[in-house]
């Protein structure tokens, strides 16, 4: 995933569900099936399995085959997408800085 506006985009609109951010939190921890999130998150199977159709569709995590069962996925986060979000908060998070900067050195100029 590069760092373009629709990944963005993506990255923010799956994060902006406080289920999804949930299942982030608990992916945290390392990787975990799906019949566990759903059980931290209280919710049934096919309604996480939305959740999780989202996150990854976002780029935000990655399904794998874990272990002896074929059939069981396990859940990890993706560095990329928050890398690039992480970015994107610094620009903006310079952009205020330097706004805050400029507006401190015109009052100090200004008053006397």
């Amino acid at each position: 995933m590069n760092a373009n506006g629709n990944d963005l985009d993506a990255t923010l609109a799956a994060l902006a569900d406080p289920t999804r951010r949930k299942v982030i939190d608990l992916l945290r921890a390392g990787p975990r099936p799906a019949g566990e999130l759903a059980q931290a998150v209280q919710m049934s199977a096919p309604a996480l399995s939305r959740h999780l159709r989202v996150l990854r569709a976002g780029g935000l995590v990655q399904a794998e085959a874990g272990g002896e069962d074929a059939r069981l996925r396990l859940y990890t986060l993706r560095q990329e997408p928050f890398t690039a979000l992480q970015a994107w908060l610094d620009q903006v998070q310079a952009f205020w800085a330097e706004q805050l900067g400029s507006f401190k050195d015109h009052v100090e100029r200004t008053t006397p």
